[in-house]
């Protein structure tokens, strides 16, 4: 997760990590966990949540991801990062405002430096994405955007939402992690429905730490269950990701 933008004079928050039955996990000054990793499997997906904002891989041809590109707003521990550079082959972009972040992810958590397939940003995201260079240019955009005490996304709203839309590629999806004890998931999700359009929009049921990913598409597809339960079936082989789960608690969001 990222945090929030600091205000004139405010610090950003002090970053650590702390080591607990084989997982690392990185922390902003708080007891709240920002990201992990397993010590003896550095590049999987350790965090349930964060496995399942890779949800976009059932809508792209498995032998295409290597052509794709990826960004996630807010590093974290780098987990997503490192999954779709290392593992993925993906040509990845990541935008961080705290640098501190980056240097812990460098120094604690296996995160590679910059090279043709990889390139960190320090900025703003809310500033970043606006950049003409990036706009329409995001195969698969994946948001995470927490303060350092995970009490509610940082950016959300519908500009925001339509900002995101407008990086996509035609093919592109969104996957946004919802969570926080100050959030409406509902007034998140019709933020997002506004921007992209209802029949875009996906959802995960919440996780047991109460994480709920939601996948928005740029352009609205409906595959089939059978379709879907085949490229599930792939993603899970090729990848190592528990993708034939994500179908029974994965679907279209429609309104009443």
């Amino acid at each position: 997760m990222a945090r929030r933008k600091a205000g004139i004079g405010e610090e950003l928050p002090e970053v650590n990590f702390s080591d607990y039955n084989g997982v690392r996990c990185l922390h902003l000054g708080t007891e709240w966990v920002q990201g992990s990793m397993k010590l003896d499997d550095p590049y999987e997906i350790e965090l349930e949540y964060v496995q399942r904002m890779m949800a976009w891989l059932l809508f792209v041809e498995p032998t295409q991801v290597a052509t794709r590109h990826a960004m996630q707003l807010g590093l974290g521990a780098g987990a997503l990062t490192k999954f779709c550079r290392r593992q993925l082959r993906m040509k990845t972009t990541v935008i961080e405002l705290n640098p501190q972040v980056l240097v812990a992810c460098r120094g604690w958590f296996k995160l590679p430096p910059d090279d043709a397939r990889l390139q960190v940003v320090i900025a703003d995201a809310a500033v970043e994405i606006q950049r003409p260079e990036w706009q329409g240019t995001v195969d698969a955009l994946q948001v995470d955007l927490y303060d350092h005490e995970a009490a509610a996304p940082v950016l959300d709203d519908e500009a925001f939402y339509a900002q995101c839309r407008a990086l996509l590629t035609d093919e592109g999806c969104m996957t946004v992690n919802l969570f926080g004890r100050a959030s409406s998931y509902e007034r998140s999700l019709d933020k997002i429905a506004a921007a992209f359009g209802e029949e875009a929009v996906w959802a995960f049921k919440p996780t047991r730490e109460g994480n709920t990913v939601v996948l928005a598409q740029r352009t609205p597809t409906r595959p089939s269950r059978e379709a879907l339960a085949a490229r599930a079936e792939t993603i899970q082989t090729r990848w190592n990701l528990p993708a034939t789960k994500w179908l029974r608690v994965f679907k279209p969001c429609r309104k009443p």
